[in-house]
């Protein structure tokens, strides 16, 4: 016998019933769990979606984030090395250490990430603007070239 949802706490994501955050420029993100739906988890994840030749600029986190790239062909720039992954691959970086993914293929590149924490905040490099993730402030998707 099968449910819908799992009892609470425990979580159950349907990406296609999650409100997507925006971005701008062709990146929207979907959250997947953090403390906006649980009270208890203690890491923040989600899934975004870049379109060709879209990224995010160099940024930093608060905590530590790991991605794995679901579909398409990514660089990322971690610590001013850059890295060319595939599906399948994955990265770790430790909280701040300035890092970007974006899409270098034609078609759609999807990561999941995974932060260490429930109270994420991000840091835009070049100004040090710092915000929470997925708040109003938290956009910057935009062309890559």
């Amino acid at each position: 016998m099968c449910t819908e949802h799992p009892a609470e706490p425990n979580l159950l994501i349907h990406p296609d019933e999650v409100e997507r955050f925006d971005r701008g420029g062709g990146v929207a993100t979907i959250p997947y769990v953090g403390k906006w739906n649980s009270d208890k988890a203690v890491i923040t994840t989600g899934q975004t979606v870049f379109q060709s030749g879209t990224g995010l600029p160099l940024h930093s986190h608060n905590v530590e984030e790991s991605v794995l790239i679901l579909e398409g062909e990514a660089t990322a720039e971690i610590d001013g090395e850059f890295f060319d992954l595939e599906a399948g691959q994955a990265t770790w970086v430790p909280a701040g250490i300035p890092h970007r993914f974006f899409n270098r293929g034609e078609g759609v590149m999807r990561i999941y990430w995974v932060y260490g924490g429930r109270d994420v905040t991000r840091t835009i490099t070049a100004t040090g603007e710092t915000f929470e993730h997925l708040s109003a402030n938290d956009k910057g998707g935009a062309p890559t070239s």
